[in-house]
Formats: structure tokens, sequence, C-alpha cells
């Protein structure tokens, strides 16, 4: 079956731009504290030793984070040359090229997921899979941490960094969200939106789901 040309169009331009992103957003924790909190907050709730895994994870920047606030974590992301810049940063976790639409896990493995920006460029018809995939792969009491644009639009890209690109970056409703979610089998725990900061073209949300035991 031939793959979806928003997953094709997405690899192939993160692969394109994936060091110049690295390099332009490196630091962008540092400058984030709402995101910052969200994320050792989150931390906290899961706690050391639990499986989890951030999906979408780019060059790894949240995925060190929660590493290094005590989660045992590993990474995956649709674009090799992200996975790759991943490794080099974090020799010492783990990451994988693989895809939020279909996951290489068994059943109930997981602790907790994290699709911290990625789900961004899921459209909306595909959103419904994903949450599917995640319910899969937690087990009862598991959680999902969503962080996304809010918004209702769509903005594409053709060119990134001075490459040529095709990118959608979906901005999405919380409310869209939290009822794919429970559409999906989620409880939603937490709901965050913020103004937008700095640079910031919209305001910001992140959500916070349970699978029920």
């Amino acid at each position: 079956m031939p793959e979806a040309s928003f997953l094709t169009d997405t690899r192939a331009g993160y692969n394109a731009i994936a060091a110049a992103y690295d390099e332009t957003y490196a630091g962008e924790l540092d400058s984030s504290p709402w995101q910052r909190a969200i994320l050792v907050a989150f931390a906290e709730v899961i706690g050391p030793g639990e499986p989890v895994i951030d999906i979408g994870c780019g060059p790894g920047r949240v995925t060190g984070f929660l590493s290094g606030h005590g989660l045992s974590i590993r990474g995956i992301d649709l674009s090799p040359a992200m996975v790759e810049l991943a490794r080099r940063h974090h020799p010492d976790i783990r990451f994988d090229v693989g895809s939020m639409t279909a996951l290489e896990m068994t059943d109930g493995s997981l602790a907790a997921v994290v699709a911290w920006y990625s789900l961004i460029h899921i459209p909306p018809a595909a959103r419904p899979g994903v949450l599917a995939e995640f319910h899969r792969v937690l087990r009862p009491g598991g959680r999902v941490l969503l962080g996304f644009q809010a918004g209702t639009e769509v903005k594409h890209y053709d060119e990134g960094f001075g490459f040529a690109v095709s990118l959608d970056f979906h901005r999405i409703a919380p409310e869209e969200v939290a009822a794919t979610a429970e559409a999906a089998g989620f409880t939603v725990d937490m709901r965050f939106v913020r103004a937008p900061a700095g640079t910031e073209p919209t305001p910001q949300a992140a959500l916070l789901l349970t699978r029920p035991s």
C-alpha cells in the first residue's frame, strides 16, 4: 500500500532542513519556561523506570530533557536525518526511525507517550488513527502528553531555511484534539492554553490524556 503523501512530504522536508532546524532551535527549551514546567510536571507524574516514547522527537531536545528528569525514554522520528542528529546529541538514548501512524510496538507496552509538536503534521482525517495507535501501545493507566499550536488554519511552507520543502503545519483547536482523544478511549486530565510569546504566531496548547484502567 502506498505511503500517505503527508508522511512522504514531512519526511523529505525535515530531512532537508534537519541541520538548520537543529541549529536554530537548539536553545528553545532554555527560553520557554512554560514548556519546561509542563515537561517537568509530566516527568514527575510518570516517574522513573517506566517505559516512555517521544514520538516525532526531531533532534532529541525534549527526549534528552525528559531523560535528564528521570524518565526511561526513547525517541522515534519520521526523518532519518533528525534521528541521526538525535543519536549524535544523546548517545545514551535510543532513537529509531518510525511513524506515529503505525508504531512498531506491542499492545500495552508503554507507560507514556509524548507527542510534542509532532501532531501538527497530521491532517484531520488521520488523527483518529494516530490517537488509536497511542491508545493501543499504552498500558491501562498510561498517559499521553500532547503539545501543539492552537488554532484552526493550516500553514503551508514551500521553503524552509533556504530549502525547497512541502510542509503543512496544522494549528488545532484544543477542543477538537480533546474530542478526538475521547473518541479513541482517553480521558482528558489537563488542558493548557497560553498566549503567544516572543515570535510565536499562535496560542500554544498542551493536553494530558489517560488511558483508563
